[in-house]
């Protein structure tokens, strides 16, 4: 662990925070005319999901943890946990629902993905930029008011529904962004 100012928090990063491992969601350090400077920064608790808003003085001290990451393969998720295995060694890990269900509609059992541990414990799943799903069902075009860019809902092979343009259409191959959950290309 190494211990930083709270003023040097950014998003992303791993801190112990009430002696529990917490992700930087949100981070914005202010600068008031008058009093001293402060970090406003959300947090996720790594190990419940939970989400809080903390402001810290710039000069706090903060203890910011080291997380390992592992490349794995998501195998199938319940309502409790997501399941992902080791290629190399056949070991499976189980995420916390909680922690990974921004990233479900993005998963297929033939994703890899970047397994975070904190202290022997699966903390969270870092996503590839970028992720080729199937179009399980879009409505086909229909002729109007193309003015700008004309987009149709379409599920995706996941069940996450997405924007995509007109001339997409079930059984493609599309290329989303994970971060934002839009559609990139079509392969």
């Amino acid at each position: 662990m190494a211990t930083i100012k709270a003023g040097n928090i950014r998003k992303g990063m791993y801190i112990l925070f009430k002696n529990a491992p917490y992700q930087v969601s949100r981070a914005d350090f202010i600068s008031p005319g008058k009093g001293s400077a402060f970090m406003r920064a959300k947090l996720k608790n790594a190990e419940t999901g939970y989400t809080q808003e903390f402001t810290f003085k710039s000069a706090e001290q903060i203890e910011e943890i080291k997380v390992s990451s592992t490349e794995m393969q998501f195998l199938y998720a319940d309502d409790t946990e997501a399941v992902f295995m080791n290629q190399r060694d056949f070991e499976q890990l189980s995420v916390p629902i909680g922690l990974v269900e921004e990233a479900i509609g993005l998963l297929t059992s033939e994703t890899t993905a970047y397994v975070l541990v904190y202290d022997d414990k699966a903390i969270g799943v870092s996503l590839p930029q970028k992720i080729k799903l199937k179009i399980a069902h879009a409505e086909d075009a229909t002729a109007g008011n193309t003015v700008g860019q004309a987009r149709k809902e379409a599920e995706l092979e996941t069940g996450l529904k997405i924007q995509v343009p007109l001339f997409v259409k079930t059984g493609d191959v599309i290329v989303v962004d994970t971060a934002t959950k839009q559609y990139i290309s079509r392969t």
